[in-house]
């Protein structure tokens, strides 16, 4: 059995960059698909309202990580090979994306009806109203939900360990195999996503604040 040393440390905090990379494709991801949501969601078509209804249930309704087992596996059945990566920024990204949908769908919702009223009464359609009225608004109460789940989307990326990928919390798994000293391995790694986690958090509960004062 190994000991734990400086080497193994290192490997493990290397293993930080592929926690914020898968983060960041995640996130991109599901911020394309999740404000394609919201606006079907919120807009005129019921077929479109029903289906992004239907998405949005399925994948908050199911747990993360049968979501990346499906990602993982089901397209090996129609003979794509999909790697750990790959399928991990895929499961997280459609994963992000119903719950960014609905987070964005109800800060659409939120911008008064007259701003709706108003931008119908200049004769601007739908789009135009989403693009240059509804939108600008909606973005600005947002933010702070949308960091806020940006922070349990860097945590649940520890999830795609379980089908591979070498992120922070495998890396330390591979780390223990070798040394077996859990409390000091996984406790820096604990404080790893602290350190990470902290600073987001703190910026959307101040963002929040401002947005409370700014609505009295």
């Amino acid at each position: 059995m190994r000991s734990l040393g400086p080497n193994e440390i290192l490997f493990i905090l290397a293993a930080v960059r592929w926690t914020l990379l898968l983060s960041v494709f995640a996130f991109i991801g599901g911020s394309i698909g999740g404000i394609l949501i919201a606006l079907m969601r919120s807009g005129p078509i019921k077929p479109l309202r029903w289906f992004a209804f239907a998405y949005i249930k399925i994948f908050q309704g199911t747990p993360l990580l049968m979501q990346l087992f499906l990602a993982f596996f089901v397209p090996g059945i129609f003979g794509f090979d999909v790697d750990p990566w790959g399928a991990a920024a895929l499961g997280l990204s459609l994963h992000a994306s119903a719950f960014l949908g609905e987070i964005w769908r109800g800060s659409i919702e939120v911008v008064p009806r007259g701003q709706w009223e108003a931008s119908s009464a200049l004769g601007l359609r739908y789009w135009n109203q989403m693009r240059l009225i509804v939108l600008p608004q909606a973005f600005r109460i947002a933010i702070p939900p949308t960091v806020g789940f940006l922070v349990q989307l860097i945590k649940a990326t520890s999830l795609a360990s379980i089908i591979g990928f070498v992120e922070l919390t495998r890396a330390a798994q591979v780390i223990n195999n070798a040394v077996f000293q859990p409390f000091t391995i996984f406790g820096l790694v604990g404080l790893t996503y602290f350190i990470i986690c902290w600073p987001l958090s703190a910026y959307s509960k101040r963002m929040e604040q401002k947005l409370a004062l700014a609505t009295r």
